[in-house]
């Protein structure tokens, strides 16, 4: 990444915005695009403009800049970048204050969202500041995990918010945020699930979408699944990566051949998974697919980490159920006995293939959205008293 923006953001296409979001992981901008599809389908003249990702430009939305390219993961990376996300901030506010579009909408990504909104105050540009530009909020940060008391400044910086976990309402009772569940968007009406469970089918690997997490995690996955292989060999697997600059991380740890790489949206029918703890792990586990968490962070990260986050899992499934859906081997623990241990497991073992179909069917009843709650229909009502 460069130490500063070598251009100013684009001026909106239609001399207005009525929407912008900001969404700078991949996830989110597949979240936010889903979202964009259903507001435009009921308000084609909506005008959304987007620091996002190819996913959002897809649905019809005005991209000011490719947000999800410069995603970066933990503490240290973070603030090797330190220059380039200031500058960063500095042109966001920039374009808001120049163009002021009616609302900010900020999806999940609270590093820069959270900030973003309090400078917005600060500056009087939001209605939190006397302004006119309403700050809505979608996918909660993980409060319930580490930094609870950020639901402070969030109701002191925030109009609304719409969260994915119906037990997250209660998690803000003690502030005066306007707080509504609208169902996890893996259960939309228009959901495709990019994987499903076939017991015949290859071993996935996913070890997630940031550069820097992905340059630890797949090595260890790699390893997993070459120690599988050393009793298995009929057994190929396939990997799922979401971008180029991915891909070339992938490739730069040398996968055997039985290893095929293949662009998210490529459909999968997996018999095993081994997968890091982000967004592809509930895909996964709505799916039915047996399988193991494996997660290495930077070892500055990780015990920073073990201080300040106190959770029994780091898997979200997990969390939901309250118990391990998905073993987690985290850090040394994800030695590649225990990780080839876990595919055969979920290959081999009957009760261990019910469980997981049981548990599948839990989730997807925790997480059912109630009716008439899609998110786009909660930012129209937002819209509508703007």
């Amino acid at each position: 990444m460069s130490s500063a923006l070598p251009f100013q953001f684009p001026s909106p296409a239609l001399g207005r915005v009525d929407v912008l979001i900001v969404a700078g992981e991949h996830s989110g901008d597949e979240h936010a695009a889903r979202l964009v599809r259903e507001l435009r389908a009921g308000e084609p003249g909506c005008h959304v403009a987007a620091l996002g990702g190819p996913e959002l430009a897809a649905a019809g939305a005005q991209l000011l800049f490719d947000l999800t390219a410069s995603s970066v993961v933990g503490l240290v990376e973070v603030l090797k970048n330190y220059s380039f996300f200031k500058a960063l901030m500095e042109e966001t506010l920039r374009w808001i204050g120049e163009h002021r579009p009616r609302t900010v909408l900020f999806v999940d990504y609270p590093g820069m969202n959270l900030r973003l909104a309090a400078a917005l105050r600060e500056r009087g540009l939001s209605v939190k500041g006397g302004g006119t530009i309403k700050t809505l909020y979608y996918i909660s940060p993980q409060i319930w995990a580490w930094k609870a008391k950020r639901r402070f400044t969030m109701a002191r910086d925030l109009d609304a918010l719409a969260v994915i976990f119906p037990f997250e309402v209660a998690c803000y009772a003690d502030t005066a945020l306007p707080v509504e569940f609208v169902g996890h968007p893996f259960l939309a009406s228009d959901y495709r699930a990019p994987v499903s469970y076939d017991p015949e089918g290859p071993v996935l690997l996913l070890p997630g979408s940031r550069k820097q997490a992905v340059g630890r995690i797949f090595p260890v996955l790699l390893a997993g699944y070459a120690e599988f292989l050393r009793k298995r060999a009929d057994r190929a697997a396939i990997v799922l990566y979401p971008s180029d600059d991915i891909l070339a991380v992938l490739r730069a740890a040398h996968p055997p051949a039985q290893v095929r790489l293949a662009p998210t949206g490529t459909p999968v029918a997996a018999s095993a998974v081994l997968t890091s703890s982000g967004t592809m792990s509930m895909h996964c586990a709505l799916a039915g697919i047996p399988g193991a968490i494996a997660y290495r962070a930077n070892f500055i990260t990780y015990l920073l980490g073990r201080t300040l986050v106190k959770i029994e899992y780091l898997g979200i499934a997990n969390l939901l159920l309250h118990a391990p859906m998905y073993p987690e081997f985290i850090q040394g623990a994800a030695t590649p006995r225990a990780l080839a241990a876990q595919i055969e497991a979920g290959l081999s073992d009957p009760v261990r293939r019910a469980q997981t179909a049981a548990q599948a069917a839990q989730l997807r009843a925790l997480l059912a959205r109630p009716t008439g709650g899609t998110v786009a229909a909660w930012l129209r009502r937002q819209l509508d008293v703007a």
